[in-house]
């Protein structure tokens, strides 16, 4: 394990499909935590680098996708900013650069080196036209700065330039449609997590197939039984049979029936297939789903803090990884917990996780939450009181946020 001590957040990009195609990173170094700012912005973004490359690794950071890092002005006239593979990492050039000629110049240079250029919380200025006309990729427009009422403006001055249109902090499902309607290509925001009725729905239907089948694996009934409950639920049998051949790139041949995957995967791991079945994406979204990343990271998060010494308390990994994976069911789908915890029989713990109450599991959870909403200072603090070390923690991170390998 690295001995860099930071914490590092992914907020997900997503495009007019709902499908996750980046993720911009964001960090926290313990120096930081006191007086939640950093001595030095170049010295701030030069440690996201070090973190990037060296603590975690780019592939189990980002997977597939692209990433992209906030830059002032000292860091993208700084030399060191080339040490991040063009090919994987783009540039935000943050709101507080003024565009000189020197400016355009490296922009240039960089853009000739195959680095893609973002405008980060940017509103239409002439100033900007050098960046505008094919040196800029990707303009961010800020939905608190720029509200809904004079977006069709926004997206009318742009559309003369080559460049797309990232909404952020889009909230709402209803945002997510007007933004998409006016030509807006790209998305960031927690409005993915806020489904539609109809996708409501069919986790509903779902949901008592996916509390036997998890009662049946958890008491070890015979694969007939478990076969015929799947049956009973044909879109979760898609979404499981989906998910296990996106995302088992290992295996030497595809996933053909629910008795195959017995077989071939193994019942612990067909428990831990079912649980985030729920979550696959229908179509051609698969693993790409921004739900089914939530989930599963939060889960694999729990579950490696759970493992790795200093333990919190007793939780089991096992249960941790239930609770993350419950825990997006009663907050995104509006589920019952009484309906989900009766049904499995689950501990004390894990309820009292699920229904805001005390106990370790509730920590675990906890301290998932302030991960994923980027409260790093909080995180920080509750670490330190814990007496569970950042590269620690990173390094949790690092497994969660690689779940795809950790599933196969």
């Amino acid at each position: 394990m690295h001995d860099a001590a930071y914490l590092i957040g992914r907020q997900p990009i997503l495009n007019g499909q709902e499908e996750i195609t980046a993720f911009e990173l964001l960090f926290r170094s313990p120096e930081s935590v006191s007086s939640a700012r950093f001595e030095s912005p170049l010295r701030a973004s030069s440690q996201v680098i070090l973190a990037t490359l060296s603590a975690i690794g780019i592939e189990p950071l980002l997977g597939r996708q692209h990433g992209f890092v906030n830059v002032d002005a000292d860091l993208l006239m700084n030399d060191v900013i080339e040490l991040l593979p063009h090919e994987r990492i783009g540039l935000e050039l943050l709101e507080s650069i003024e565009i000189t000629p020197d400016v355009v110049k490296r922009c240039r240079t960089l853009k000739s080196r195959g680095y893609r250029l973002v405008l980060d919380d940017h509103e239409y200025h002439s100033s900007f036209e050098p960046l505008y006309d094919g040196l800029v990729e990707i303009v961010k427009i800020d939905l608190v700065k720029t509200p809904l009422g004079r977006l069709p403006e926004m997206v009318e001055r742009f559309q003369r330039y080559p460049v797309k249109l990232l909404a952020e902090k889009v909230e709402t499902r209803g945002a997510f449609l007007r933004c998409r309607s006016l030509g807006v290509e790209l998305f960031q925001g927690y409005f993915f997590a806020r489904p539609s009725l109809i996708q409501r729905q069919q986790v509903a239907n779902a949901l008592s197939s996916f509390l036997t089948l998890m009662q049946q694996l958890v008491s070890g009934a015979e694969t007939s039984e478990i076969e015929t409950t799947f049956k009973q639920s044909p879109a979760l049998v898609y979404k499981l049979l989906l998910l296990v051949n996106s995302v088992s790139v290992g295996l030497h041949e595809k996933i053909r029936t629910i008795r195959h995957a017995i077989t071939i995967i193994g019942r612990q791991q067909l428990k831990r297939w079912v649980q985030i079945a729920l979550f696959a994406g229908d179509g051609h979204q698969g693993a790409n789903s921004p739900i089914m990343h939530l989930a599963v990271t939060r889960a694999t998060f729990m579950e490696e803090l759970a493992r790795t010494p200093p333990h919190i308390g007793s939780c089991s990994p096992d249960e941790a990884f239930m609770v993350g994976i419950l825990s997006i069911l009663k907050d995104i789908y509006e589920v019952s917990v009484e309906e989900v915890v009766a049904s499995l029989g689950l501990s004390d713990d894990i309820r009292n996780a699920l229904t805001g109450g005390k106990g370790e599991m509730s920590v675990l959870l906890s301290l998932a939450r302030m991960l994923e909403e980027n409260d790093f200072d909080e995180a920080a603090e509750c670490f330190e009181v814990l007496g569970i070390p950042l590269p620690l923690v990173l390094e949790c991170q690092r497994r969660a946020f690689n779940w795809h390998q950790a599933l196969i």
